[in-house]
């Protein structure tokens, strides 16, 4: 055996060749792994937090057109028609009476006893629809407007007074996280009309909206204080109330809108205000932490419908 020795170390011939191996070994692997390493990439990554489109686009459009041409589509005259029995809501409505809805069973109890929570055929022919002076169909429009101008994201936490049917509600409880759309509404018929048609024709029960009956601005069922608001809203509601109610209203919920981002919108009319004066409805509104931003006309793409709308913010604590 070949013995090297060097200042009283002594190395053999064989260790040395397994120590020079494992070192050549180590440093290919190193070699191997910094060539196999992914390129450096100034790409733009995907995140949660950008903000998701809601509103129609001029490409939807095109879109819709170009299907219509495609399938060569013009609107006909709803006549009766072979194969199709269009009927009024009355109609509709008198044939469930008569024909014990679309159950099998014998008699309402017999029907009822396999249906967890029998539906009024008054909501399966969607009377509430026409409770509105404007198109069920504007509802999304005006979640589209809203939702964008107030800059929602999905777990952001929304307030309608006077959420009715839920016309436009539909949409924000689709689009938020689940508790985070809340209603005060008055009307015990509207509220039968969400709760056992609306939600769960759409597939939304899971979704939980707080929904609540009440008058007189009430909202002390909305859970404590620190609840925090991106956007409280009433549509054509404000109109039908005494204004010392719409102000009491705004003096509750000041505090529960987020400062500076957090907004207030109100539709068709502010003459709760503006019946005070310009100067009288400012200072008032500053002694709550608000201030007027302006007046906004949105109009549909799609459903020959329009709103106007009154915007305002919270600029300080209240």
């Amino acid at each position: 055996m070949a013995l090297f020795a060097s200042k009283g170390v002594v190395i053999s011939v064989p260790v040395l060749v397994l120590s020079v191996s494992a070192a050549a070994t180590l440093l290919f692997f190193l070699l191997f792994a910094s060539s196999s390493s992914p390129p450096s990439c100034s790409c733009p990554t995907l995140t949660n937090q950008s903000a998701e489109r809601v509103s129609t686009s001029a490409e939807d459009i095109d879109w819709v057109k170009s299907q219509i041409v495609a399938n060569g589509l013009h609107m006909q005259q709803n006549i009766l028609r072979k194969g199709i029995n269009p009927r009024t809501r009355q109609q509709q409505l008198e044939d469930l009476i008569h024909y014990k809805g679309i159950s099998h069973y014998e008699g309402e109890q017999e029907a009822n006893n396999h249906t967890a929570l029998p539906c009024p055929g008054e909501l399966l022919v969607e009377e509430h629809h026409s409770n509105y002076g404007e198109p069920w169909a504007g509802g999304r429009d005006v979640f589209e407007f809203l939702a964008e101008s107030a800059k929602l994201k999905p777990d952001s936490k929304v307030l309608e007074i006077g959420c009715g049917t839920l016309r436009v509600g539909l949409h924000f409880i689709r689009y938020l996280n689940p508790e985070h759309f809340h209603c005060l509404e008055r009307d015990e018929l509207s509220l039968m009309a969400a709760l056992r048609y609306e939600l769960p024709s759409q597939g939304l029960l899971h979704k939980r909206p707080l929904i609540v009956r009440g008058e007189d601005m009430d909202f002390s069922k909305f859970g404590p204080d620190g609840t925090m608001y991106s956007l409280i809203y009433a549509s054509a509601v404000f109109l039908h109330m005494p204004d010392k109610l719409v102000w009491t209203g705004l003096e509750r919920l000041a505090s529960r809108l987020k400062p500076l981002e957090g907004r207030i919108f109100v539709s068709h009319n502010i003459k709760f205000c503006s019946r005070l004066g310009g100067d009288e409805c400012t200072k008032r509104l500053n002694g709550l932490g608000l201030e007027y931003r302006g007046k906004h006309i949105h109009d549909s793409l799609l459903f020959n419908h329009y709103e106007i709308w009154f915007e305002f913010r919270r600029f300080k604590e209240a």
